[in-house]
């Protein structure tokens, strides 16, 4: 008689809260011999997607182009990255994952090898999509390897890792790519990748190892989708392009922008009908019934908005308006770089001891208030001031993609632990994309705005403007230079203060607009579900 009671009080539990992990399998090596080997090569793919930036003018140098063209290495690496992540788990599902990350990394490694050799933007860009797709595997297969090799109570320390990948790389590439580029060749951007590739291949091979559950998805693997694949592919490429192009060609005043527009809203209706109907779906949209992986895509969504867009914003001020070289600038992120490692670890132990919600909830609020703090930014700043201003804000990273790695995966069968990966990893990239896109519009934007307020008043009948007129003109005019050319000197040094005046105030709006996103998020973390780890050998034992 207990035992029907006992059925049904397990049936009763909410999925969403519980979480079944299969611990009769376990890894021949130690788990964090297998976490270190993973990492490896996810670090490599993550520091290659910014460290080539602040080499553009060198490459478009060397291979006879213009910026503009240049910059097609980076968004071809983004579009092809971006196309694979949410089919990644698909993939690894249908061949094995341990093949399909191998395959990744030694597709990366001569790709790399292939972009440090090539003659022309061309050849580049091919190798540069080649070596995007493959590294679009690589970031989804180590969380899911990581989720499947720790038990859950466990795996906030493991994403720690990482995190200290896919976070870190990203801050210090620009920062090691410039002194590359500085005191060697461009090239080496690239050849720096082969020993880690070689290393990583080597290790992988011996000590990874996929679980029996993932053997058994690869025998009941069913055909290929290949309209989804196909519209899937279309669309992420489409949005992309849009994103990264669309403030350079005057978003929807340019009729590629409105194409790419259509091809998105188009591309994403007719992707949500095809994996409704049809029986093998490239992505299980089923997951997002789930109220904590929803939760969880829109503040990784949110992160990477956040994370990306103060990457970039941060330097182009420093570069831009404070005269800054790119080694400087990029000097001022690797603090914070330096600020995560440290504080990765710390998190991931504590992750084991709070409760995650409330962990997300403190770390928007830190975030937010890091952001905010970086309005304080003025024409007299120091290196120093720059610095703590990214290292202030990164100290809320932690406690926000610890514990959302964590949750991810709750309430998700572990079969789905592929998908969730690249889905989670996708939407970090997307935000990244959205936040670039987003400072890059506002920046320029809101400085034409302040610029027409500021020369609204600034007109020769003013006394304040008389006042500087004169004393430029007489500074000017005791270093040697006519009364005519000191008069045109004077004038247009209050112009280039006025410009530097309204771009600084832009930067200004913009930080303000990022500080509300991240505040209205601050209360997300209790609209999730606590997380009730159980195994299936406690769940026997009990039933």
């Amino acid at each position: 008689m207990a035992q029907p009671a006992a059925d049904s009080s397990a049936k009763s539990r909410d999925a969403d809260s519980e979480f079944h992990f299969d611990d009769t399998w376990k890894p021949r090596f130690n788990p964090w011999i297998i976490a270190f080997t993973v990492t490896l090569a996810t670090f490599m793919e993550a520091l290659d997607s910014s460290i080539a930036n602040v080499a553009l003018p060198h490459i478009a140098g060397s291979l006879g182009a213009s910026y503009s063209e240049a910059t097609w290495v980076l968004t071809s690496y983004l579009v092809s990255n971006a196309i694979v992540l949410p089919i990644s788990g698909w993939i690894a599902n249908r061949i094995g994952r341990k093949r399909f990350y191998m395959s990744c990394v030694v597709a990366f490694t001569i790709c790399s090898f292939l972009c440090g050799l090539a003659t022309s933007l061309g050849m580049l860009v091919i190798f540069r999509v080649v070596q995007g797709a493959a590294g679009g595997g690589l970031q989804p297969s180590e969380r899911a390897i990581l989720a499947d090799t720790f038990a859950p109570e466990k795996r906030s320390v493991a994403f720690a890792l990482y995190g200290m990948a896919v976070v870190v790389a990203p801050a210090i590439g620009p920062t090691i790519g410039g002194w590359i580029t500085d005191n060697y060749d461009w090239r080496w951007i690239f050849f720096l990748n082969i020993p880690v590739g070689i290393v990583s291949i080597f290790l992988t091979s011996r000590i990874v190892e996929d679980p029996p559950y993932l053997k058994k998805l690869q025998k009941k693997a069913g055909s290929i989708d290949g309209i989804g694949l196909g519209l899937l592919a279309v669309t992420i490429g489409a949005l992309q392009i849009m994103l990264d192009k669309g403030q350079e060609r005057d978003w929807f005043g340019s009729n590629l922008i409105i194409t790419l527009a259509i091809v998105v809203v188009v591309g994403i209706v007719a992707f949500l009908w095809r994996e409704l109907t049809t029986e093998h779906p490239i992505i299980d949209l089923s997951l997002y019934r789930s109220r904590n992986f929803s939760a969880t895509q829109l503040v990784m969504l949110v992160i990477g908005a956040a994370l990306y867009a103060t990457t970039v914003m941060i330097p182009q001020f420093l570069q831009e308006v404070m005269g800054y070289t790119a080694t400087q600038a990029g000097m001022v992120l690797s603090l914070g770089g330096l600020t995560l490692i440290f504080l990765l670890p710390i998190v991931g132990f504590l992750g084991q001891k709070f409760d995650p919600r409330a962990m997300i909830c403190f770390g928007f609020a830190w975030v937010s208030f890091g952001i905010w703090r970086i309005s304080d930014m003025n024409l007299s700043i120091s290196f120093w001031d720059a610095a703590s201003w990214r290292v202030l804000m990164v100290i809320g990273m932690p406690f926000l993609f610890v514990p959302i790695s964590v949750m991810s995966y709750v309430g998700v069968p572990q079969e789905k632990n592929n998908e969730v990966s690249g889905l989670t990893a996708l939407a970090r990239n997307i935000g990244g994309s959205l936040g670039i896109s987003f400072i890059s519009t506002m920046l320029v934007r809101r400085a034409q705005v302040h610029q027409a307020y500021l020369g609204a008043h600034v007109y020769a009948g003013d006394f304040n403007y008389r006042v500087m007129q004169q004393g430029l003109n007489h500074t000017l005019q005791h270093r040697g230079f006519s009364p005519a050319q000191a008069a045109g000197g004077a004038m247009g040094r209050m112009y280039e203060m006025m410009i530097q005046q309204a771009n600084v105030l832009a930067y200004i709006d913009t930080v303000h607009a990022l500080v509300i996103l991240t505040v209205c998020l601050i209360p997300i973390g209790y609209l999730m579900k606590k997380p009730r780890y159980r195994t299936r050998q406690a769940a026997a034992h009990v039933e």
